[in-house]
Parts: C-alpha cells; structure tokens; sequence
C-alpha cells in the first residue's frame, strides 16, 4: 500500500512520486531553516527527558529516597527549565524570521515563473484563485517542509525516548501504552477520509466568497450605477451561509472525533496512573517515580497526537503541490537577452492565421500586411475583428498557428536600393516596443512609480519631458509632483489625465514602434490633436494607432480594416 493509497489523496494529475520530487526541489532552497529546526526540536526533546529525570531526582532526594542536596537537584532543573525557555525562543526566532523569508522566496518564484509563461489568450485560472494559490497553498508547502517534517522527528525523536525511559521503569507499562497506539492509527485512516471531503467543500465555499469580493470590488462603479448592491450582497451572503453551514458540518465531525481519540489517550493515562498508585502502595515505586512514569506516559501521548496529525498535513501538502505545480506548467516564454534592433523599425505579416481554440473560427485568417518603418498606420475594425488579437501578436504575446511574422529594419538607399535586415518576431524583440494599453492601467503608488515601470532608471528631468510630450503637464499642478501618491487605478485622477500619464509612462521605454490602443479615447478634440502632434513630431519612430477616431486616422499613412 502506497502513501497516496494509505491516506487516501484523491488521484490526480500527478503521481505521488512526482510530488516528493519537486517537495525536494523546494526542500533544498529551505534547508537551512529546516535544519535549524530540526537541531532545535532535538535539543528540545533532550532537555525535556532530562527535566524529567531532574524531576525524579529531586523529588526522590526531597523524600529522602536517595542522598543529595535538595538545592542541587532544584538547581539543575532551573537550568533544564531556562534552556527549555532557551529553546522555545529559538523555535519563535526562526519561524518568524527565517519562516517569512522562505514564504517571501517562494511566493517571488512562483510570481516570477507566471510572469515568464506564455500569455494564453484565455486564462483558465480565475485571478482569485491564482492569488489563493500564491497565499495559501505556498504558505502550506513552506510549513509543511520547514516545519512540520523537521518536528516530526523531534516528536519521533520524544517517542523514542519517553518509550525506552518508560521500559527501563516499567516494560509492561511501556508495550501496553505504545501497543494501542496502531489502533488510534487505523481509525485516524478514517478520519482523514471524512474530513479530507469536508475541507474541500469548505475550500471550494472560501474561494467562491473570494471570486464575488474580488469582481464586486473589480466593478464597484457598475455595481453601483446598476443599482445592484442587494443582489451582490444577497449573492454574498448566499455563499456565505452555505461556508457556515459547511464549517459547521466540518467543526462537528472534528469535535466528535477529537473527542474519542482524547477520550482513549486519557483512558491510558489513567491506566498508567492506577497502575503507578498500585505499585506506589505496593513500595515499588518512589514517589519521584511516580512522578516521572506519569510525565514519561504524556510525552508518548503527545507525540502520538501529533503523529496522528501527519496524515492531515500529507494530504494538505499533496494539494497545495499540486495546485503550484500546475501553475509550473504553464509553459515559459523564449528566455535570453533581449534583442534591441537600430530603429526605426517595421512588421510583417505574412499569410498569418491564429484561432485561440480548435473549436472556434480563425479569429486572423491569412492575413498579409506590412508596418513599414518609419510610417504611420491606423487598424480599424468592429468589436471582435481581432484589433485585441493583432496587438498580442506584435507584441509577441501569443504566437500564430500558421504564417510568419517578421521584424526588421531598412538602411539607407543606395545604388541597389534598400538593405533589409528582418527576423523572425520573439518575446526577445519585445523591448522595441512602445505600448500604451487601452483603459486605466494606472497602479497604486505614487506617480514616480507608476513612470518607473516604463524606465527603472529614467530621470526627474526625463519623467517631466516624457509628461510633457503626452500633454500631462497637470502634473506641475500636483501637490506633491512626481512624488503624489494615487490609489488604485490612478484614483484622484480624471479617466483623460490617467490616460495621459499611461502614454507618458510608455514614451520613456527607448523602443522604436509606438503602438497605441486606443491611447486618445479619453481626450478631448483640443488635447488628443496636440498630444498627437507631440508624438508625431519629427517623427523617427513607426507609430501604430488601433483606434475608431476620425482624427487619428487624418494622421496616418496607411489605415488597415480587420474583418
């Protein structure tokens, strides 16, 4: 019988094998706190018998059971106490500590390897549910491997030892304490089974709450112009009751359960006890014995609670890797240096066709077009023409099923005309692009931040020519300038200025193909001419409007229809 088998984890995707091996992947970036905590729980467990033969021994001095000096034996059990204290510290420094660190490394790895995966079009994941992911399920796998595996061999470790102390004193004791202990262990396999039910329907509940919080939040203003509050918080409040009744559900069965399984471990701590009293009257035991058997009996118990909640943490642990290792397998990007091509430069399309499934039509069907350099163009087209589908593949987002897209450059005229140097179009040659995306795509920060995700290294005086360029020069107006600080999506700010400080933001990249979507849609007629103006004006770069705009279209030398 297989561990997945044993604590019954549901078949999935991937074999049990395969998740130790990337548990292990993950184990070697943690071990030091691993190790760290693992020597702690040792020590520990080590300084727990030894207080329990401190124990013995000062209370058989003090019952004159043995010579010594009582201020001897107290000594050195206030030593053991204060190294215990020692040690629970040490335990506290390094999971609050070392433990964030981990789940900070962690979480950065998992962000970094979605942010280098391909653009699927059509996500499958829900954002919710990718960010439930990036908490939850990471913060379980860094526990589970950081500090529940390194505890359980301290309480291996305390089982061990509290058993052989105990069979020194009293074997038959000793086997009939650790000998129902397998019982406790089959009846926890039935356990894990219920209660693995339950708290997948009580994580399907939370998620589902997260999903209606998330997109009520997202869309507040239509929930509000809609007049939809009381249906959005009925909808709330729906999931929210069916959660309650699901943790009541799950809160009953673990009550029951933890009961009888507390209800058996005190029976044998009671046995332990009337059997202590028996031998304590009978002279066969010093009262520092008594003392011990009973601490040595709790320290088995202990442990064999907590072995008995291994099992849980395995099938948590199983979950949680799965759901990261499904966001792994998405696949990643063309990875190296970026290709930075002598502007301007153009695009080629030729005879290209993509589909986003195989069961729906072409959304690009064998289209040829050129962006030549140095020019101008306007995409035209209706809502679900594919103007969203063209500028994911310019900017190498998504891929085409068939045809070639190329990037390349022209020199100068010469006798043979021009010399073309083009390549296929990569993910690499994505820096030489300028893209300002439609809507308010302002974050939360404040304006210097939002400028730096266009250049990390761009100047005051270059922020404040970009600014100027894209008609922002509201900003001097700003009673902190670059420094004002927006709450999400450019809140403070009117839809056009948002706009504004986008295309600005975008101006600082050093590409040389300028696509806008929809960049001037927020304008008025007065701004969106000059700023059209100011991006036109000696004009050195290839400029890709899409748009619907009569007055962009004026400006341009070439107009596509999408269809």
């Amino acid at each position: 019988m297989n561990i997945r088998s044993f604590f019954n984890i549901p078949d999935n995707r991937y074999t049990a094998s395969q998740i130790f091996r990337w548990l292990w992947k993950v184990w070697k970036g943690n071990r030091l706190q691993a190790i760290l905590n693992a020597c702690v729980g040792l020590l520990g467990v080590a300084l727990s018998l030894a207080t329990v033969w401190a124990m013995q021994r000062a209370i058989d001095t003090a019952s004159g059971a043995r010579e010594g000096s009582i201020h001897a034996a107290v000594a050195i059990m206030a030593l053991l106490i204060l190294c215990e204290f020692g040690v629970g510290i040490s335990k506290v420094w390094i999971k609050n500590i070392l433990g964030v660190r981990a789940r900070n490394r962690m979480q950065q790895f998992t962000m970094a390897r979605l942010l280098r995966s391909e653009w699927r079009g059509r996500e499958a994941m829900h954002s919710g549910d990718v960010i439930n992911r990036l908490e939850t399920d990471v913060n379980r796998v860094v526990d589970f491997l950081t500090e529940t595996l390194p505890s359980t061999i301290s309480t291996l470790a305390m089982f061990i030892g509290a058993f052989f102390y105990l069979l020194n004193m009293d074997a038959w004791l000793a086997i009939v304490t650790v000998g129902i202990l397998p019982i406790f262990m089959l009846l926890s396999r039935f356990y894990i089974a219920k209660m693995r039910q339950l708290s997948r329907k009580v994580r399907e509940s939370d998620s589902h709450i997260q999903s209606i919080l998330t997109e009520t939040l997202q869309h507040r203003m239509l929930v509000k112009t809609m007049e939809a509050d009381s249906l959005m918080l009925n909808r709330l409040d729906d999931s929210q009751s069916l959660l309650r009744k699901r943790v009541k559900k799950r809160t009953f069965f673990s009550v029951a359960s933890n009961f009888f399984l507390n209800l058996g471990f005190s029976l044998g701590y009671l046995i332990a006890f009337l059997w202590g009293l028996f031998r304590l009257s009978a002279g066969t035991f010093t009262f520092g014995a008594m003392t011990a058997l009973l601490q040595l009996v709790y320290r088995i118990q202990g442990p064999a609670r907590d072995l008995t909640r291994l099992a849980p943490a395995f099938v948590n642990v199983f979950t949680s890797a799965e759901r990261l290792m499904e966001l792994e397998e998405i696949p990643e990007e063309q990875q190296g240096e970026a290709i930075m091509l002598a502007g301007p430069c153009g695009i080629r399309f030729s005879d290209v066709t993509y589909q986003y499934t195989q069961n729906q039509r072409p959304t690009i069907e064998h289209a040829t077009f050129d962006f030549p350099p140095g020019t101008c163009t306007a995409i035209l087209g209706e809502t679900g023409s594919g103007k969203t589908t063209l500028i994911r593949l310019l900017l190498s987002l998504i891929h085409p099923q068939s045809g070639d897209i190329e990037i390349y450059t022209q020199e100068g005229q010469g006798t043979e005309g021009y010399t073309t140097e083009s390549q296929t179009l990569t993910p690499l040659h994505r820096c030489n692009f300028i893209y300002v995306p439609q809507g308010n795509t302002l974050l939360s920060g404040t304006l210097r931040d939002n400028l730096h995700i266009g250049s990390p290294e761009a100047t005051d005086k270059q922020m404040m020519e970009a600014l100027h360029t894209a008609c922002a020069d509201f900003v001097d107006d700003l009673p902190n300038g670059l420094d004002t600080v927006f709450a999400e999506r450019g809140g403070g700010l009117s839809e056009g200025q948002a706009q504004r400080i986008a295309v600005a933001r975008a101006l600082l990249r050093p590409g040389s193909i300028v696509l806008l979507d929809e960049a001037t849609s927020a304008l008025d007629a007065d701004t969106e001419r000059k700023l059209l103006n100011n991006i036109l004006h000696d004009q050195k770069k290839t400029i890709i409007f899409v748009t619907h705009r009569q007055a962009v279209i004026e400006y341009c030398d070439h107009v596509i229809h999408t269809k």
